[in-house]
Parts: C-alpha cells; structure tokens; sequence
C-alpha cells in the first residue's frame, strides 16, 4: 500500500495531496492508458486513408475500440500488467490487450494491423508529450490562471497602499503592489484536442 512513508519520491508520498490530480496524467496507469489511445487511434486512421487490406472494416465499430481508452478501467490496468508479466515488454501488452478486444468485437482479421510499421518509441514518444499537454490544460493552467485571479485581486485592495521598492539591494523608491500584479502574464489558452488523438478525429 502507498504510504508517504513507503513511496519512493516525496512527490507521491508527502506531497500525495498536493499532487494526487496529475497521476490521471503521470501514473502507470495513466500512461498505459495514452499507449491505448496512440495505438487506436494510429489504427483507426490506417483504416480512414484507407490501407487497402482494411477497406472493409466495419467503422461502427470505432467507437468501441476508442471505448477501451476512454472508459479504461483499473481492471483494464491489471490485464495489460498481466499481459506484461509474460511478455516481458510493456509496448508489446498494450498491443495485446487491443487484439483481444478486436477479437471480441468480430474484428480478428484486421488485427495484425495494430501497431503496423510502428516502433515502441513511436508509441513512447506521441503518448508521453500527449500526457504532459493534457496536463498542463487539464490541471496546471487552471491552476495559474487561479494565481493570476488572486494577484489582481490583491493589487486592486493594495492599489492605494505604498512600499519602498528596491534597486538590486538598494532602497529605490516608493511604488505599489497594483502595476506589476496587474501585469501579471496571462495563462496559456487551452487549447483544443485536434488531429487523429482525437475521439473524435477532427
């Protein structure tokens, strides 16, 4: 069990409280999660150009496909490690686990085509940057942007009170708070999921 005094890195055990938000992001889990999604999604639009060994694939069935990210379970999380655990190889589970799922979904004869012509860093390299921008709209920029509130906040109370500003480390002159919390750089956009991660691919 996880303890802040079992937990390898203090960012996961004392600081757990402050932190837990981003392991929907940076957690194992998370992160096979985001191999499923690059992996569907890769194979969803193989199927859209169309190679032509899958122009006939039933496309009723994305939906159940992309289903297996976007309802993905902790027993989802547990049958990749169990995958894993024979495999030997982390990439390789996530490309299992979507072959079963393709079987049960009538789709076997396409599934030699999940993670066609692709190499695990390709998988590593999309999911890990797809993580960290999720995140950072998700959970950081929400965050600054509660900063950036507050400061304006403070400098209109403060905006008549004076203090002694400084010139390296010497007394310089008398300024307010107002001017510098008011220009406060504003937060990044969000911006919107496009491309083929998409859900919805547009």
């Amino acid at each position: 069990m996880l303890t802040p005094l079992t937990a390898i890195s203090p960012v996961d055990g004392r600081y757990r409280n402050k932190t837990e938000k981003l392991a929907d992001y940076f957690s194992e889990q998370a992160l096979i999660r985001y191999r499923i999604r690059v992996e569907v999604e890769y194979f969803i639009a193989l199927c859209e150009l169309p190679l032509p060994q899958l122009t006939g694939i039933d496309r009723s069935k994305f939906a159940a496909l992309r289903a297996l990210y976007l309802d993905f379970s902790d027993a989802d999380a547990r049958r990749v490690k169990e995958i894993e655990s024979v495999t030997n190889h982390d990439v390789k589970a996530i490309e299992y686990i979507i072959k079963e799922k393709m079987d049960t979904l009538g789709l076997e004869a396409y599934k030699e085509f999940v993670h066609f012509g692709l190499t695990s860093q390709d998988i590593n390299n999309t999911a890990i940057p797809l993580s960290l921008r999720e995140a950072m709209t998700g959970v950081y920029y929400p965050v600054v942007e509660e900063v950036r509130d507050a400061l304006a906040s403070f400098a209109e109370q403060w905006r008549e009170k004076s203090s002694c500003s400084c010139s390296t480390t010497s007394p310089f002159r008398p300024s307010s708070a107002a001017p510098r919390a008011t220009s406060t750089p504003t937060a990044q956009p969000t911006p919107k999921s496009t491309g083929w991660l998409s859900p919805t691919g547009s």
